[in-house]
């Protein structure tokens, strides 16, 4: 079933850099959790034709994810193009690296990232929801709250990304991805801190709690403090 997620990351790439703007797109599918290690993609004529690219730069782009470890190409009637169980380990030099490169690019994105999904989160409380939708929020609620230390970043990457996805706004949904996308390497590189992440899952349960309960004040300020929280720790590893 195609999610409002999947259009966000597949959508059509730019004229200007197809190439490089289809790893990007294939990418942000695996680091966001709409395509999970293990699965396979969509396929290449379907892919080819979503992201408005030659199936030729779809082959370049796939072999260059294959050489850099994130997928596998597979022959035979079940065969096509699999995410790696094991995905790249991110390095903490490389973030450091794109930290500093930010400067005030870093505040930049982390107060685009504040006001898309506090708003995102308070448009979720104050939509009707379908059961689908719901149930949507709290399977990926409770896939977070399980996950291992390994996976635990693109769970909940997934979970922040469904937020949007249940606004029901297309636009909502694909800003939300790409401001994760350029915040989501610093993430990698904030240790995973058991104290954190407990910390992390009670309030990613108060922010689904009253998107549930359509109370959009208090799921914006939900939102609020736990952005705050991740931002905290970002200028803390990463200064």
């Amino acid at each position: 079933m195609v999610t409002p997620a999947d259009d966000a990351v597949f959508r059509p790439v730019r004229t200007g850099n197809p190439f490089e703007e289809t790893v990007e797109r294939l990418l942000q599918a695996i680091k966001l959790g709409v395509v999970r290690p293990g699965d396979r993609l969509p396929s290449e004529r379907d892919l080819a034709t979503r992201l408005n690219v030659s199936r030729v730069t779809l082959r370049e782009a796939i072999h260059a994810l294959t050489e850099a470890g994130y997928v596998e190409s597979r022959r035979g009637r079940y065969g096509g193009t699999f995410v790696n169980a094991q995905l790249p380990k991110p390095r903490r030099t490389q973030a450091l690296r794109i930290a500093r490169e930010l400067g005030d690019g870093l505040d930049d994105a982390l107060i685009l990232r504040d006001a898309l999904e506090t708003g995102a989160a308070e448009a979720a409380a104050v939509r009707v929801l379908t059961e689908a939708e719901e149930d949507h929020l709290r399977k990926c609620l409770a896939d977070t709250a399980a996950a291992k230390l390994t996976d635990y970043r693109r769970f909940d990457s997934r979970l922040h990304l469904a937020i949007a996805e249940v606004t029901g706004s297309a636009s909502l949904t694909s800003a939300t991805a790409d401001v994760r996308m350029r915040l989501n390497e610093l993430l990698d590189a904030i240790p995973l801190l058991e104290r954190n992440i407990e910390h992390s899952n009670d309030q990613h349960a108060a922010i689904v709690d009253a998107i549930l309960a359509g109370d959009g004040t208090a799921a914006r300020q939900a939102m609020k403090e736990h952005l705050s929280g991740t931002a905290t720790l970002l200028r803390g590893f990463l200064a």
